[in-house]
């Protein structure tokens, strides 16, 4: 059987591939892995963001963990990084996050995280489909008093908030904000945060609907954001996804500010402060030549991982670093939180700007953004890890290095959570690297199919 998780837990069609009684395995086998070795009835967070399948695939997840006779509270809908704070702030043994991200919302996921908030290593997921594949063979499952229970504890998000507050205590009065929430699980808590911050605040897509999350607005679909930021003569405007674990910003004139330049901003600030540990910036491999040129420039050192959020964190963990993340908008700074925090790295921003006295696009102007094209070539889930094994598509990749070899970089990579290969080219030329990842994208869709 191929690997249930992907980078970012397990993904799929609600009711397709992320049936009812899958959740309620996922439920089981992972409370049993994650708490086999607790000697107390184990308890778990259980949040979600605001799909429709939300409280469906979480009703069956829970199922699953009482039935195994850990107990289940349930959150409701909140962040994915409120899930991993509040695992911690209230010493459980596990936290569980419903969500797709920034996927379309028939597209649902589930994510685990351990007793001190961060993502399962490979070992353990390789372990929880152990479980599923074998089922469920290792476990006992109780009966009478040693079944589970589900407490229902909405007001958390409340701790969420006051902690985000405390980790960031700025005092943003005479500030004009734009915010889009994506319709997701941050419509609430971003907008009190900043509110009670003191910011004059525009909040848009803040009305979930069940359907309408990701759907043209968040950090996936900038243009609505950047057009009201130039017409509210906002200071800044600020998108998130649909589980607020990512943010992309937007400068005073309505230009685009991604994950590669709000990390070096913000490292570059920390620096200047004594607060970047080891002085040192941990990115992926699709992270901006500018970026890197510009990094050496400030003396800031670079560390690399492959493409996914949990691979930086396993950086910085092992090498004791405290900034890392990724282009898309996932940035974690270690020393508040576990995971990529979309309102978190908003605040971090917001801080910079408000510490300097400096406008958003002078920030901005840290780096200078290489021409990039990313095209994707969506091919059936199962042959997107295969694509080299076709000659045509490997001979394509080759003849592409050989050519911008010196001037840009070529990477080409299966997607950890959707059916795709992502085709990246680095180079002088917009319209030249854009031709040409259209035509390899074209080429692997065409053989692949």
């Amino acid at each position: 059987m191929a690997r249930m998780f992907g980078t970012d837990g397990v993904r799929g069609v609600a009711g397709q591939e992320l049936t009812i009684d899958f959740a309620m395995k996922l439920g089981q086998a992972g409370a049993y892995v994650l708490t086999k070795e607790k000697s107390h009835k184990p308890t778990i967070i259980v949040g979600c963001d605001t799909r429709i399948s939300g409280d469906m695939l979480a009703n069956a997840l829970m199922a699953g963990i009482c039935s195994v006779g850990a107990n289940a509270v349930y959150v409701g809908v909140v962040p994915t990084p409120a899930v991993a704070y509040l695992t911690r702030l209230h010493q459980v043994d596990a936290g569980v996050v419903i969500s797709a991200s920034h996927n379309p919302m028939e597209f649902n996921g589930i994510k685990f995280f351990n007793g001190e908030g961060y993502k399962l290593s490979d070992d353990l997921e390789d372990e929880i489909q152990y479980q599923i594949e074998h089922d469920m063979e290792d476990i006992d499952f109780p009966i009478g008093s040693g079944v589970g229970k589900i407490k229902y504890r909405f007001d958390m998000r409340e701790e969420y908030i006051e902690y985000e507050k405390r980790c960031v205590p700025i005092n943003l009065s005479g500030m004009k904000i734009v915010i889009d929430c994506a319709e997701g699980a941050n419509h609430y808590t971003a907008v009190e945060t900043l509110r009670e911050l003191g910011a004059d605040l525009v909040a848009i897509h803040t009305n979930p609907d069940g359907t309408n999350i990701n759907s043209n607005c968040g950090s996936t679909h900038m243009e609505e954001l950047k057009a009201r930021v130039v017409a509210e003569k906002a200071q800044v405007g600020i998108a998130f996804d649909g589980d607020a674990d990512r943010m992309l910003a937007v400068d005073e004139n309505g230009k685009l500010v991604d994950g590669d330049q709000i990390m070096l901003i913000c490292a570059k600030h920390l620096k200047d402060k004594g607060l970047l540990k080891k002085d040192t910036l941990v990115v992926t491999v699709m992270s901006n030549l500018g970026l890197i040129l510009a990094a050496k420039d400030l003396g800031i050192n670079l560390e690399t991982t492959k493409v996914g959020d949990r691979y930086v964190l396993e950086n910085m963990i092992e090498n004791g670093y405290s900034l890392g993340g990724e282009q898309s908008g996932h940035v974690i700074f270690l020393d508040d939180n576990t995971t990529g925090d979309g309102l978190l790295s908003a605040l971090q921003l917001l801080r910079v700007m408000v510490e300097t006295g400096k406008p958003l696009s002078e920030l901005a102007s840290i780096m200078e953004v290489l021409p990039q094209a990313l095209i994707n070539a969506r091919v059936p889930n199962h042959k997107k890890d295969k694509y080299m094994e076709y000659p045509r598509i490997a001979k394509a990749i080759e003849e592409l290095e050989t050519k911008f070899a010196g001037e840009g970089r070529v990477l080409i990579r299966p997607s950890g959570t959707e059916p795709l290969v992502r085709v990246m080219i680095e180079g002088k030329d917009q319209k030249v690297i854009e031709e040409e990842a259209r035509k390899l994208a074209d080429l692997i869709v065409k053989i692949m199919i």
